[in-house]
């Protein structure tokens, strides 16, 4: 695990150092390089929302079936592969976006809590502790301001992905994201009190950016449902 983060830590610190010898602000470098990495994800992201609008297309005709066979496994297995076959569905899907973004966040994390652990430049050294507005060093954790703003920001995007998910209440993960909806911003709180500013400034910048980009996504699910 420690090789694949690398293998993907060093190339996004190239592209962090890049940015900082035009920009020469590291604050201003991350809010741009963070930009970027959502852009490039954004493809992932939108597919995963493409694919949750076909599974509430199809959901009814999967509840018919599950009511249908009930006390019929075998018969119900059947039959649900039938129908996605049927429907050019594929359940699994809608997990390989994730599995794809899951190496990169853990790369974005190693590499802007450790930066020179992945950056050889003597510029980037001195960079990563620079002031940015009211923190005197970006390398250092900032006690309030962030962290709270980073979980407000979790949580209203924590809220966004449960309307993405409209439609598939009676999931048994509907209460868990329910669940997290609360717990996990008081955590990037909890955690971005610890981390080095840069990272939570990352991290409330990406949630921020995501937030438009769910409430895009949500009126575009709506028009693919509507459609189907």
């Amino acid at each position: 695990m420690n090789g694949i983060i690398g293998f993907i830590s060093r190339p996004l610190g190239m592209l962090l150092s890049f940015l900082y010898n035009y920009i020469e602000n590291y604050g201003i470098t991350l809010i741009i390089f963070t930009v970027i990495v959502r852009s490039i994800l954004f493809p992932l992201y939108a597919d995963q929302i493409k694919h949750s609008a076909r599974m509430a297309s199809v959901q009814p005709k999967m509840k018919e079936l599950q009511n249908k066979y009930a006390h019929d496994k075998e018969m119900l297995n059947m039959k649900m592969v039938e129908l996605y076959k049927t429907e050019k569905f594929n359940p699994m899907r809608g997990c390989l976006p994730m599995l794809i973004q899951m190496p990169i966040i853990f790369g974005l994390f190693a590499l802007l809590r450790n930066p020179m652990v992945f950056i050889e430049s003597e510029t980037m050294l001195m960079a990563v502790h620079e002031a940015f507005f009211w923190i005197p060093d970006l390398s250092q954790p900032d006690p309030w301001i962030l962290p709270i703003l980073a979980g407000i920001s979790t949580f209203f995007s924590f809220r966004l992905t449960q309307h993405q998910n409209a439609g598939m209440s009676e999931n048994s993960m509907a209460g868990m994201m329910k669940m997290m909806q609360y717990f996990f911003p008081i955590m990037i709180v909890w955690m971005g009190r610890s981390f080095p500013a840069g990272l939570t400034l990352y991290w409330f910048i990406g949630t921020f950016i995501q937030i438009f980009q769910s409430a895009g996504l949500n009126k575009w699910k709506k028009r693919l449902i509507e459609k189907s």
